[in-house]
């Protein structure tokens, strides 16, 4: 190679990696002006009759969120039950079970349903289960968020299982394990950390939807009564808080949106914890 080759071929590299540090740094800077501007904005009605108190009758100023706080917690997590598991068991039918034909349409199934509008799953479960039953309720909200989270999960676990060495598999194999039992204590195991963070990632996309939740949960301003009656969730209240006429109300659904950030944070903080514990 000549010195000139070799010179332009450098500066070429270096004006690669500059434009990619550039782009980098653009999106890490769009975040953190995102976060910071939440925070600004939401933190000085952050207190703890805030996060422990009902909300106030419309029209007067004061109240709390946290009807919404334990209505997301119950919401998502009923629906983590559901999208959790059924991701999981679809992504090890796709790389240890199925055929190519098969495998091949559960995929394109899979990415159609992730790339549809999250409000037309909530029609769906508006008209499946809200109509039928007569009224809304957390468990069609639960359900919608089922329906999104698991092609979510499907997808990131199955690449993750496919991760595990083949070798690790016929050397389980080899011993005479059953196939089920090579996948039950060799393979998942192998891939639990890559399962746990397609879970996480998966809960963080479901924490902060609204629009299927406007035609399921439909919203509540006391203590939900279980899972068959309307609930009261953080993305609800931010939304009917933000498009209100009401001043206190647009600086509650600013504080809302930074514990909604933080509860989502934490959940991938802990994640990150327990991966390094395993």
């Amino acid at each position: 190679m000549s010195a000139d080759n070799f010179h332009r071929r450098k500066r070429l590299n270096n004006a690669v990696t500059l434009i990619t540090g550039a782009c980098a740094a653009v999106c890490v800077a769009v975040l953190l002006g995102i976060l910071g501007y939440i925070a600004y904005k939401g933190i000085a009605s952050v207190n703890w009759q805030f996060m422990t108190k009902l909300p106030r009758p419309v029209g007067q100023t004061g109240g709390g969120i946290a009807n919404a706080i334990i209505g997301s917690l119950k919401i998502v997590g009923l629906a983590s039950l559901v999208g959790v598991p059924a991701g999981v068991l679809g992504a090890v039918y796709l790389s240890e079970y199925g055929t190519k034909k098969t495998a091949f349409w559960i995929r394109y199934c899979a990415d159609i349903l992730n790339g549809m509008p999250s409000i037309v799953i909530g029609v769906f479960v508006y008209t499946v289960m809200v109509l039928p039953m007569k009224r809304f309720s957390a468990l069609s909200g639960s359900a919608a968020l089922a329906i999104i989270m698991i092609p979510v999960v499907l997808r990131n676990c199955e690449e993750f299982i496919k991760l595990v060495p083949v070798s690790v598999r016929e050397a389980a194999l080899a011993l005479g394990v059953p196939r089920w039992k090579v996948v039950l204590r060799v393979v998942l195991p192998a891939a639990s950390r890559g399962i746990l963070t397609g879970s996480v990632l998966a809960l963080s996309r479901i924490a902060g939807e609204t629009a299927p939740l406007l035609f399921t949960a439909f919203g509540n301003r006391f203590w939900d009564n279980g899972f068959l009656h309307p609930i009261a969730t953080l993305p609800l209240m931010i939304y009917t808080y933000a498009v209100s006429p009401y001043e206190d109300w647009h600086n509650q659904a600013w504080a809302a949106a930074l514990i909604l950030l933080a509860i989502v944070l934490a959940a991938n903080v802990t994640a990150r914890l327990a991966l390094r514990k395993t």
